[in-house]
């Protein structure tokens, strides 16, 4: 019977447990919002850039992350990149690669949509002023397209933090694997990863209660 009494814990204990898998879970968390939008900004140029050569091969990745479940990406990664490299290279360095190369694909799109955003005649204006294509990109349409896109930049973030579990599958010491190793320790599994999903709860609708403000704020600016 699940007890909501969890005075039977040693938190001081606990949190040792907690502390390392939730530092972990955040930092995949950054490094994968990073790379994941610097890489999936270039697939989105690709995509708009109008040129078979870039279009067709960035779509057929885009489409193809966003159609496989994260999971089986992790551990193909995990199980098949040892064997063609003939060594291993760890469960926190290959989840950490996986989640750059799968969340592209989705900031891919944000990125695309927020550049479809921006006005044609700021872009037009550009050209007459003489910028090249590169200036135009990078002075007068990502910044507002950047701008626009915060409030699902943050929306994705928060899946991206949930999605964090998912390592899992492959051993790496994220929080729900904190959570796991205390409740085998205490004997109260289901306590435990009932606490789990609480604390999932909690930090989630944080953000979301952030990514809600933000959205707010930008559409004041415009």
């Amino acid at each position: 019977m699940l007890s909501l009494d969890l005075s039977f814990y040693n938190w001081g204990l606990v949190t040792n447990y907690l502390l390392k898998g939730f530092l972990f879970s955040v930092q995949l968390t950054i490094i994968a919002t990073v790379g994941g939008i610097a890489f999936g900004t270039v697939l989105a140029l690709m995509k708009l850039s109008g040129k078979a050569l870039l279009e067709y091969p960035a779509a057929f990745y885009v489409n193809t992350m966003r159609s496989i479940p994260l999971v089986m990406v992790i551990l193909w990664f995990f199980l098949i990149i040892p064997m063609l490299i003939g060594r291993p290279i760890g469960a926190d360095l290959s989840a950490t690669i996986t989640f750059i190369a799968f969340q592209a694909a989705f900031f891919a799109e944000i990125v695309r949509a927020g550049i479809q955003s921006v006005p044609l005649g700021q872009t037009f204006a550009a050209e007459a002023l003489g910028m090249t294509y590169g200036q135009n990109m990078r002075l007068i349409v990502l910044p507002q397209a950047f701008r626009n896109m915060i409030p699902v930049f943050m929306t994705q973030v928060i899946i991206l933090f949930q999605d964090t579990s998912l390592v899992y599958a492959i051993g790496a010491y994220d929080l729900l694997k904190g959570f796991e190793i205390a409740g085998k320790n205490y004997g109260r599994p289901i306590e435990t990863y009932a606490l789990a999903a609480i604390t999932y709860f909690v930090i989630c609708f944080s953000l979301s209660r952030v990514a809600r403000k933000i959205q707010a704020k930008v559409a004041i600016i415009r």
